[in-house]
């Protein structure tokens, strides 16, 4: 089997597009290829003048699909609530959804409803986003919702009683690795009740492996070996694209790099922990974040918030 490019993204002409946090880095790769390919796509970025210049560097590059920006701060689940009312009013067709923006190791830092920076932005916040737009992708033939986790999926532990710090002493990569499992056991979950309900919609994950972003700028101690080992965007974009298009890629599947232990290389099948495959686990933290979120999936309906 060769290496997947992005010349193996198959047209995406007619089909619409999400992608949080496409200013920059991955987010950015993953709109600009979509868009190269045809993809109507919507920019989701918390900082209008970084999202209104990257749309018109997509446009720029010769995309043939739209390209919008509206804004999202996921880290505030009114943000979230409106985005998603704006986005069905405008839109009202939604194929793709795709979970990318991200923080990494800030200091201790509470998001407007009071979560961990960190499990507020991503986690709950793609939690309640999915869940608002859910009906949107159940309309939609062929759609699926793709989250972008980590390598740091593997040391994640979830703190099930204090998901946001608030008892235990705060440790910025554990959380970060919180989250991250997060991410996973979400997806993996989100998949076992699409296929419980009858869903056509698929979940889908993927890990960029090790790749030179914006994000590593409050990592300092991995700043040096990231900047000279990792991957550019580009490359660290394309697993997100192989479980956002690919044909073969079925629900419930995970996408990374094929090399060096899954730091580097094209994108293929990836290994999931065995904390992600904990389907009890999975089933508490989804009970917890519609409990935190006030989002309440509906399968086949219309999703319930308080936000």
């Amino acid at each position: 089997m060769g290496k997947w490019t992005f010349g193996d993204i198959p047209d995406q002409s007619g089909r619409t597009a999400i992608v949080t946090g496409a200013n920059s880095g991955i987010g950015f790769d993953t709109a600009r290829m979509l868009a190269l390919k045809g993809a109507r796509t919507v920019l989701a970025c918390r900082n209008p003048e970084k999202g209104e210049a990257a749309a018109e560097r997509i446009r720029a590059a010769g995309a043939r699909g739209e390209v919008a920006f509206v804004p999202l701060d996921l880290s505030d689940l009114e943000s979230v609530a409106a985005f998603a009312d704006r986005f069905g009013e405008e839109y009202g067709r939604l194929d793709l959804l795709v979970n990318n923006a991200g923080v990494m190791v800030p200091p201790l830092t509470r998001t407007r409803q009071g979560f961990e920076l960190q499990m507020g932005t991503n986690h709950f916040g793609h939690f309640a986003l999915t869940g608002r737009l859910l009906p949107l992708l159940e309309r939609t033939e062929g759609a699926r919702v793709v989250s972008v986790a980590s390598l740091a999926q593997y040391y994640g532990w979830i703190g099930i009683d204090d998901l946001n710090w608030e008892r235990r002493s705060y440790r910025p990569w554990l959380a970060y690795g919180q989250s991250k499992l997060a991410n996973m056991l979400f997806i993996l979950e989100l998949q076992r009740r699409l296929t419980a309900a009858g869903s056509g919609v698929r979940a889908t994950i993927a890990h960029p492996g090790v790749t030179t972003t914006e994000l590593i700028r409050t990592a300092k101690a991995l700043e040096p070996f990231i900047s000279r080992f990792g991957m550019k965007a580009a490359d660290g974009a394309l697993p997100t694209l192989r479980a956002a298009t690919d044909p073969a890629a079925a629900g419930g599947t995970y996408w990374g790099p094929g090399g060096l232990f899954g730091t580097s290389g094209p994108p293929v099948p990836a290994r999931t922990s065995g904390r992600a495959k904990d389907a009890g686990v999975a089933r508490r933290l989804w009970e917890e974040s519609e409990k935190l979120t006030g989002v309440t999936f509906a399968f086949g309906g219309e999703a319930t918030g308080k936000a």
